[in-house]
């Protein structure tokens, strides 16, 4: 099927959408200061960027598009246009997610990653749920956190 609009006014449109203050984002960053966490956002120090940064716990946590970071889940869908560029930017995506998550590793700090099929679609998780296993990650010892939606 072809594109609907022009690749003008696509391009356009793609360039428009946001890589922080994203809605699940927002969500997240809202929900855990209200429960009292305190933390940084996209510190430029730290490989990736992460969305937000705990020193307190050593621990980051990553709001991934399910989209732009190539996730099985129903809210990811391979674009009919041009989907020799858009296998190779996914592919570069997960390729960068993972080479900063090794990174981060090796820097010795804890990651949670929340896949936005977690807070948005039919899958998703209530909010309290997301933010009471995020809230517990965040005070342990474990290395890692993954919240996806319902299977």
């Amino acid at each position: 099927m072809a594109d609907v609009v022009s690749p003008e006014v696509r391009s356009r449109m793609m360039a428009g959408i946001r890589g922080t203050n994203t809605k699940p984002e927002l969500l997240l960053r809202k929900g855990l200061h209200a429960v009292g966490f305190r933390f940084r956002l996209h510190d430029r120090r730290l490989p990736g960027r992460p969305d937000m940064v705990f020193p307190r716990y050593n621990a980051v946590i990553l709001a991934h598009g399910c989209f732009w970071h190539g996730h099985d889940c129903h809210l990811f869908k391979w674009p009919s246009t041009r989907p020799d560029f858009w296998k190779a930017k996914i592919a570069r995506n997960r390729e960068n997610d993972a080479r900063t998550s090794q990174r981060l590793t090796e820097l010795g700090w804890r990651q949670g990653v929340i896949w936005e099929c977690a807070l948005k679609g039919r899958t998703r998780l209530p909010i309290e749920k997301v933010l009471a296993e995020t809230a517990g990650w965040l005070k342990s010892r474990r290395p890692a956190l993954e919240l996806r939606g319902f299977p």
